[in-house]
Parts: C-alpha cells; structure tokens; sequence
C-alpha cells in the first residue's frame, strides 16, 4: 500500500467530516478559466499505482499514462533494503523484482519523477526493511544511517536515471512527530545532498513537504512550524516539491484551495512542482473511523483546474496525479485489517473503478493537448 494513515491524519480527517451537499454531477459548472491557458508551460503526469493487482492491470496503467502523459513517477516507497545495503550482501528478492519490473517498463520518451522514501508510512521513523526490522541507530544521522542511504539512492540513480530525484517524501510530517528527529534529519540530508551533487551535478533534488500540514500544521505555534519547513525547503531544494490532498483539511470549493496556493506562492521564489496530488470524486465514508467526507466529481473537476491554472501562471515544472483511475479492484485484494485505511485515496482517480470517464479527465485531455 501506498501508505498508512498516521494518527494525526485520522484525528483531522475526524474532525474535518462533514455532509455538504452533494453536488449535480451532470450538471458541473464551468467557468472558463482555463481558455487562457493557450500553450501549456508545465508538464503532466501520473504516478504508476496500478488500479488492479494483475500483471494486465499493471500494464494498463503505463499504457495510460504513455498516452496521457508527458512525465510519470516511480514512487519507491515500500521498504528499504537495510540490511543488505550496510551488510553489502545481495539484495531481497521482492526488492529485485520490483525494480526490475518498473525498468522493464520504463518510458523513454517521457520525464521520470523517482520518488523515493526514508521514512515510514506514518512519518515517524525510518522506512523498515523487508524483514520488518529497523537498522541499529543512535541518531538518525549516524554515519551507518547515512552510508546506506546513499548507497540505496546511488543504486536507484543509476537503474532509473530519472530526471528529477525526490530523496526523501513528505518529510514535513516528522517535524509533527519529533523535533529531535527532524534536527537529526536536516543533519543527514545535508550530508547526503552534498554527496549527491558532488556525484550527479546535472541532477535536480528535492524533498517533499505536505502542503496540507505546511500550510496549516496540526501544532500548537503554526507560524514558527511553517517558518522552519519555509526556511529549510528555501535554502536546501533545487526545486519545491508539494504532496497535496485538500480533503485532508476539509477544504472543497475553488476559493479554499486558492488559499492553499497563495500560502504556497508566497513562501518561495523556487520553481515549485506537484509531486502527488489527487481529489475525491466520491463520499469518503469509513464507518469504523467514523469518517464522513462528501465528494464529487464537479468538486474534483474544481480542483484539477485550480491546480492547473496555478501550475500555467506560476510556471511549475510539473503536476503528478496520484493514481490516475479508481483502485478498487486493489482495494478488494487488500487484508481486511487495512481496507478502512486504504480507502482514504480509492476513489480519487480521473476515472472510475470501471474505466468510465470522470468531467476531470476532459479537463486534463484539453489542458495536455495544449
């Protein structure tokens, strides 16, 4: 899976619930926006998180986004093969497999975006290994740490040759959990940022933050929150790089999410890129979480053509839709302990679980035609 929920998400998401009225989705307002977009300046994307868990389903998907897209992404975010890495023993299998799947598959006429994890699903602790075991540390910046991340991100490099590198995702969220942890962090990835370009000069590095919780951070102090995320993404990034989900801070009409982006405009000069983003298309409703979340297509549709006016007037580099139809075909497979969590981003695809159409693929057709 993708990625677990953190209890800090699950309490917003709580919080956030609510019943708005649904909206007619045969009948989604246009506004015309977007006519002004004549000649596209950013690029579009998608990531490959299959909507099924068969080797045809896989399939389609790069087959869908060759065809949609003109950059994509390889999230590697699963496990980390720790022990092999500080051992120098050979690598897991299921590591093996994996990667050489998403090689075989590769579109060479197509931007990579290689996304890469250091952390766990809930942002707390390092990524575990394949054996669920973590590697012995005192410091998350301990030299053994250090070594083999990079060697980890050195293999990767060179497998994928990607154009863009995300060393680490979401990283912001660490800060919610530890200020030790997230002091120890900026110490390693400074170490290793200067190895990297040292090594690959004409590469360009990132690492991700949540707009969500940059924006409006869960804490006490917002303001010095932001201002650390804010100063640390200024000095240290080639590029800004956003994950962004607006349902997790109950935000629904064109207006809210304009704030986010204001927010985001106003703290950089830096290119900025979205990494992975995606809207409800239908009610979020997990009766065991007691979450209630109302969505459509038309608010969908809203979102996609707010980011994408942004991305045209503030130049971003790219936009990466994560998962571009419906995984409920996934869903099904998944053990029934994580289904409630899995859900959370099932039904945010451009189209349905059925591959039917959803007002905002037209919306990303005629943007990417341009």
């Amino acid at each position: 899976m993708k990625k677990n929920i953190f209890s800090i998400l699950l309490m917003f998401l709580i919080f956030m619930s609510c019943h708005k009225n649904k909206t007619d989705i045969l009948n989604c307002k246009n506004d015309n926006s977007l006519d002004i977009i004549r000649q596209r300046n950013f690029k579009m994307g998608f990531s490959t998180w299959s909507f099924g868990p068969s080797l045809p389903d896989k399939e389609k998907t790069y087959q869908f986004i060759q065809t949609n897209a003109d950059i994509y992404s390889e999230q590697i975010d699963y496990k980390i093969p720790w022990n092999a890495l500080i051992n120098n023993t050979a690598f897991p299998s299921d590591f093996v497999n994996d990667i050489n799947y998403r090689l075989s598959k590769k579109l060479n006429n197509h931007q990579l975006l290689l996304s890469v994890s250091l952390l766990n699903n809930e942002r707390d602790d390092l990524l575990e290994d394949y054996d669920g075991s973590l590697p012995n540390y005192t410091f998350l910046n301990d030299i053994i740490i250090e070594n083999a991340y990079y060697k980890y991100l050195e293999y990767l490099i060179s497998k994928f040759n990607p154009d863009y590198l995300v060393t680490a995702m979401e990283i912001n969220e660490l800060k919610l959990h530890s200020e030790t942890k997230w002091s120890e962090y900026k110490l390693l990835m400074n170490h290793i940022r200067t190895r990297l370009r040292n090594a690959y000069p004409n590469l360009q590095f990132t690492e991700s933050v949540t707009l969500h919780n940059w924006y409006h951070p869960d804490v006490p102090n917002q303001t010095d929150f932001a201002l650390d995320i804010t100063n640390y993404v200024n000095q240290h990034l080639d590029f800004i790089a956003i994950s962004y989900y607006p349902f997790f801070k109950g935000q629904h009409s064109k207006p809210e999410f304009q704030e986010a982006f204001d927010f985001l405009h106003s703290k950089t000069n830096l290119s900025i890129a979205f990494v992975e983003t995606n809207n409800l298309a239908e009610d979020l409703i997990i009766d065991n979480l007691n979450v209630n979340i109302k969505g459509d297509v038309c608010e969908q549709k809203e979102y996609l053509e707010t980011l994408l006016l942004n991305a045209y007037r503030h130049n971003y580099k790219f936009v990466i839709w994560w998962s571009y139809r419906d995984y409920d075909k996934l869903w099904n497979t998944f053990p029934a302990d994580i289904q409630d969590i899995a859900k959370i981003w099932r039904d945010t695809g451009l189209l349905d679980e059925n591959g039917k159409k959803r007002p905002a693929y037209n919306i990303w057709k005629q943007i990417f035609d341009k």
